[in-house]
């Protein structure tokens, strides 16, 4: 089994940063294929940024604004989310594949006010 757990979610101002954080443990040794989804209240859950193996991927409306990075083990995501908009508001999901299997941690909300 494997969970993911979230942190670092929380309200600011339109500008200001937020940091997330994803730690994995269970029978997993590494995860190649974790990131980060959102889902804003009435829409459809998107890519937020992805490590794909050594590959990164990023949802059009973050680039050059969120970058993720990974410690060395390949457990423990992180989003660092600048410039944040209101449009950023939603619930911040981690996810990690394994095979065809794919894990979700709780989520952790995120609120941007102007």
């Amino acid at each position: 089994q494997v969970n993911l757990a979230e942190s670092g979610g929380g309200e600011v101002q339109a500008g200001e940063s937020l940091r997330l954080a994803c730690a994995a443990s269970g029978r997993i040794n590494s995860f190649a294929y974790m990131g980060w989804y959102r889902q804003a209240p009435g829409k459809e859950r998107e890519l937020v940024a992805y490590f794909s193996g050594k590959n990164t991927n990023y949802g059009e409306s973050v680039k050059g604004r969120f970058t993720i990075s990974r410690d060395k083990f390949y457990k423990t995501v992180w989003l660092q989310m600048n410039s944040l908009q209101p449009e950023d508001t939603a619930v911040y999901y981690c996810n990690a594949k394994v095979g065809s299997v794919d894990y979700w941690g709780q989520g952790t909300q995120v609120t941007v006010s102007s």
